[in-house]
Formats: C-alpha cells, sequence, structure tokens
C-alpha cells in the first residue's frame, strides 16, 4: 500500500542539478517542522493564551493516545501492511478493563493485564487472515473492524460502562474504579508512556536486526524471503505491536473519560493515520517512522488545540485536518514521483 515510500529516500546530486532543487529538497524534508513552527507562531499572535505552559501540556497530554496508537499503525506501516482495526482494538480494550474493574472487582494489574491479552484477539485474526489465507491488508482489518466494533458492542450491551452500573442481566455492581488507574491518563504520567513508546519504537526500527528486517520486508518481501528473513513471521510481529499498543491506547483512553463508552476508539482512527502520514516525510526519510509519527501528531494536536482557541465551530475542523493531511501526503509523494 505504501509502496512509493519505501522506495529510495534521496537522489545523489549530480553538477546538473537545477538551482533550485536544494531548497525544494529542504522544504520537502523539514516541511512538517517548519509548518509546525508556522502554526504556533500565527496561533501565539492570534490566541493570546496559546503559549501559556498549561496550553502547551495539555496539546502533549491530547496527542499522547493518538500518537500510541499512531506508533501500532506505523510499525505495521513498516512492512506495507495498514492496520484499519485499531480504532477498534481500543474500544475492545477500553470496555474490557473498565467491565473488570466494575463488573468483577478484579485488582488493577490484573485488569489491564487481562484486558491488553484478550484484545491481542484482533491482532490474532488479522494475522490469521493476512499471514495464512493470503487476504490483503485493507480487506482483512476492515473485517476485524467491524467484527470487533460489534464484539465491544455485544459485550457492553450496547451502552457505556461506569461505577455503579448494573451488569447486562441487572445484578448489581460494587466494583470501583480504582484512583491510580484513573491517574495514569494524568499529566506528566501519560506523557511520559507516550515518550517511552515513541522512543522504544524508534530505537527498535532503527537500531535493531529485527527493525531493519521490517524495513526490508516492506520494501521488496520477495528480496527478504529470498535472503533467509522469516518474513510471515515478521509480519506477524508486527501486526501484534500494532494490536497491542492499540490495546494499551484503548486503556489510557478508558482512564481519561473514567468509564467505557460505544465506539470510543473509533474517533482515534483517521487522527491516527494522518499522523503515520504526515511523519512519513519527516527529516526526508520517505518510509514510516516512530519520531515522525510523534512529529506527525504534534502536528495535528497543535492545529486542533489552536482552532479551538480561535473558536473555529468543531464541524468545521475536520475540514482543515483533511486539507493538511492531503498537502502533507501530496507533498510525499510527489517527491518520490519525480
Amino acid at each position: 500500500m505504501n509502496d512509493v515510500l519505501h522506495e529510495p529516500t534521496a537522489k545523489p546530486d549530480t553538477p546538473r542539478t537545477a538551482p533550485g532543487k536544494p531548497v525544494l529538497r529542504f522544504l520537502n524534508d523539514w516541511g512538517i517542522v517548519l509548518a509546525i513552527l508556522a502554526l504556533i507562531l500565527f496561533f501565539a499572535m492570534t490566541a493570546p493564551n496559546f503559549l501559556q505552559g498549561t496550553n502547551l501540556v495539555n496539546i502533549l497530554r491530547s496527542i499522547s493516545i493518538v500518537t500510541i496508537i499512531a506508533i501500532g499503525l506505523t510499525v505495521s506501516l513498516t512492512v506495507n501492511g495498514f492496520d484499519l482495526s485499531v480504532g477498534s482494538t481500543a474500544t475492545f480494550a477500553s470496555s474490557l478493563v473498565v467491565s473488570f474493574f466494575v463488573w468483577y472487582s478484579l485488582p488493577l494489574g490484573v485488569s489491564i493485564g487481562l484486558a491488553l491479552l484478550i484484545a491481542l484477539a484482533v491482532a490474532l485474526v488479522n494475522i490469521l487472515l493476512i499471514v495464512q489465507f493470503k487476504i490483503p491488508d485493507l480487506f482483512a482489518t476492515l473485517a476485524t473492524m467491524f467484527i470487533f466494533e460489534g464484539v465491544a458492542m455485544t459485550y457492553t450491551g450496547g451502552g457505556s460502562i461506569s461505577a455503579g452500573m448494573p451488569r447486562l442481566d441487572g445484578t448489581p455492581t460494587v466494583g470501583m474504579i480504582p484512583e491510580s488507574f484513573l491517574t495514569i491518563s494524568q499529566a506528566p504520567w501519560i506523557i511520559l508512556i507516550m515518550l517511552v513508546v515513541v522512543a522504544v519504537t524508534h530505537v527498535f526500527l532503527n537500531h535493531t536486526r529485527h527493525g531493519r528486517f521490517l524495513y526490508i520486508i516492506g520494501g521488496n518481501p520477495e528480496a527478504a524471503h529470498l535472503t533467509g528473513i522469516r518474513v510471515n513471521r515478521y509480519r506477524a510481529v508486527a501486526y501484534l505491536i500494532a494490536g497491542l499498543l492499540a490495546a494499551v491506547g484503548g486503556i489510557l483512553l478508558a482512564s481519561q473519560v473514567g468509564s467505557s463508552q460505544i465506539n470510543a476508539g473509533s474517533g482515534y482512527l483517521m487522527p491516527a493515520v494522518a499522523a503515520a502520514f504526515i511523519g512519513s516525510s519527516f527529516a526526508g526519510q520517505g518510509k514510516p517512522n516512530a519520531l515522525g509519527t510523534l512529529v506527525g501528531a504534534c502536528l495535528v494536536g497543535i492545529l486542533e488545540n489552536g482552532l479551538v482557541m480561535l473558536s473555529v465551530p468543531y464541524y468545521s475542523l475536520n475540514i482543515i485536518k483533511g486539507a493538511v493531511l492531503a498537502l502533507a501526503l501530496a507533498s510525499t509523494y510527489y517527491r518520490f514521483k519525480k
């Protein structure tokens, strides 16, 4: 799906290089950073409270869940895959962890661990469909997106779950959501979790043999297979990581909201896609990468925060965010088509 992104990132300069080409290349490589700086400057001049420390922390906190889910999506993109089910996985994990607290009064560690393990069922189904049955990743994850949305809704009875609500059969519940669970979605903890996820993924993809294998598979799976790389195994690992991080995002979402809401994770799918694709052109890498995804999420978060502070109607935000994504993708693909 993203073959273009795995092509060589740059061509060597030659004496016949057009005069303006280095400037265009610089703008292409660092366009995202320049766009963020331009947005900060614009919002600082038009929204007096934009540069206040509390607002900057609020931006980082608001992008944390999107970034974590987008990092998982980024890993799936490295093997030339695309996981549309990350939003459903987040919803599923959110429903599970809250139900364990409220319905079954399970302790914190057990609830989070069980939610992560069960939510990985989405990734296992994806692996079965994509790796074993050879269904194109887009179609397979589209199917699992609907399946696990339905599973989450069926599990919760089509409603939300919060402390004090009875079970589906009417049985009263006495379980409470622990205060320590609600704390992990507060600053600075959720920001630290996001940064750790980004750092670990960056090191894994760029400084380990297994991470480089993922990129090789994404660039040319046949060549990777001929060199002895176990392509199916690494593709399975990529979808497991994507599912795991989507589940982590869902658990953090439940912590942030303090309850389980229907389809709560689906709203994070498109921002995560935007962050992953916008970040692919960061620093001229031309491939999915963790640092670029973080920068892409910052771009989306700053844009959304600034527009809200300027009282732009919420129903118009998607127009501007979609336009930014289109420009970023046009910039990336135009470069590699040249």
